[in-house]
């Protein structure tokens, strides 16, 4: 098991920044690629970010290239969503994720090819 939880979510105002958290525990963090997920109200989940295990390898949806960066650090078994110029479509709740690093590759962006979640952190961005 894997336990996560998410932190560093709040209230910006757009163009602002925020940086998530995400802590790990349980299993050995370090063999577990991890992933960003969001979800606005009304709307179905989505794909932000993920990162493989080495933190050597990092993929991010379209649309959101340039202003998220995915990063983790193996020491802390920690995982971070650095977000610059904030857009009120922003707001959601943003869950990470986490999946053995054995896993195929390709499939970062499923929430099927994720096995342990967090509780999610609200980000509201609005003037």
């Amino acid at each position: 098991q894997v336990q996560l939880a998410e932190s560093g979510g709040g209230l910006v105002q757009p163009g602002g920044s925020l940086r998530l958290s995400c802590a790990a525990s349980g299993r050995t963090y370090s063999n577990f690629a991890m992933g960003w997920f969001r979800q606005a109200p009304g709307k179905e989940r989505e794909f932000v970010a993920a990162v493989s295990s080495s933190g050597g390898t990092t993929n991010y949806a379209d649309d959101l290239k340039g202003r998220f960066t995915i990063s983790r650090d193996n020491a802390k078994n920690t995982v971070y969503l650095q977000m610059n110029s904030l857009k009120p479509e922003d707001t959601a709740v943003y869950y990470c994720a986490a999946r053995p690093s054995t896993y195929k590759a390709s499939t970062y962006s499923r929430e099927s090819a994720y096995d342990y979640w967090g509780q999610g952190t609200q980000v509201t961005v609005s003037s």
